[in-house]
């Protein structure tokens, strides 16, 4: 497989909702093994379908016991609070307290079509909630508040990280479209 590219803040395709998978197939797979590659070249502990350009509700993780595939996540219940310093792939160069619910039930299947029913907390449940924000179409940015927003909007564009275009053939090919 290969590593794709990584969309970042400000193209449209992070604050769109993503769909439910219908078959886990060959092409789910491939585009889970891709992603995990990119995630570990990125380098990253998270990537969201979407930070891709693909609109499939997929992500996968890797917390330091290797990498995992979640097909179809839903967060079911969050209790407690805990803030914790988090980081964007979407986001690159920029991190913030940001303050999340401290333990997270999930749900979802893994690539076999088998329940994944996890109950959790801090990292892995943080891992949880910013994955799944992506696949709902939010961005670590929109758990600001609004000067932390305008301060870190002002650093992306001194650093200039706007959308650029991406080559999507390798893409659309693995996927089939």
């Amino acid at each position: 497989m290969s590593t794709l590219p990584i969309r970042t803040f400000g193209d449209p395709v992070l604050h769109q909702v993503t769909t439910d998978i219908e078959n886990i197939d060959a092409k789910v797979a491939a585009l889970a093994e891709s992603m995990i590659e990119t995630m570990y070249r990125a380098p990253g502990v998270g990537l969201a379908a979407n930070q891709i350009g693909v609109q499939k509700r997929l992500f996968v993780y890797d917390k330091g016991d290797g990498p995992v595939v979640v097909v179809n996540p839903r967060i079911v219940e969050t209790s407690g609070e805990w803030a914790y310093e988090e980081g964007c792939l979407s986001v690159p160069g920029l991190s913030w307290e940001i303050v999340r619910p401290n333990e997270v039930h999930l749900v979802g299947r893994d690539l076999d079509g088998n329940e994944i029913d996890v109950q959790t907390e801090e990292f892995e449940g943080r891992i949880f909630q910013h994955e799944v924000d992506h696949l709902d179409g939010f961005l670590l940015i929109d758990r600001l508040d609004d000067d932390q927003r305008r301060a870190a909007k002002r650093a992306l564009r001194k650093m200039q990280i706007r959308v650029t275009p991406h080559d999507h053939d390798g893409l659309h090919q693995l996927l089939g479209d």
